[in-house]
């Protein structure tokens, strides 16, 4: 049977309740009797074993990757330096 987080709407008191999942999901305050609300939490994940790395799938293989040529940058010869700025 699961446990679930409740919060009393009135005076914000934090309980946890085992319920079963086909029963209603409306709980009271056991210290005010007030109404309270069920309070969803988020699951922590844990990754364990290979498989989750982009290493773990990487293949190596030349012949199925495309060449990119590389480009060598011309010397730049007729860049002239930028005049100072006047001041006004």
């Amino acid at each position: 049977m699961p446990t679930y987080d409740y919060e009393c709407q009135k005076c914000h008191h934090r309980f946890e309740l085992k319920k079963g999942f086909n029963e209603a999901s409306a709980a009271k305050c056991p210290e005010c009797k007030g109404k309270a609300d069920r309070i969803i939490t988020s699951v922590p994940v844990i990754f364990k074993g290979s498989g989750f790395y982009v290493t773990d799938h990487k293949k190596n293989n030349p012949a199925s990757t495309p060449e990119k040529k590389a480009e060598t940058p011309k010397p730049a010869t007729d860049i002239k330096p930028a005049a100072p700025a006047k001041k006004e």
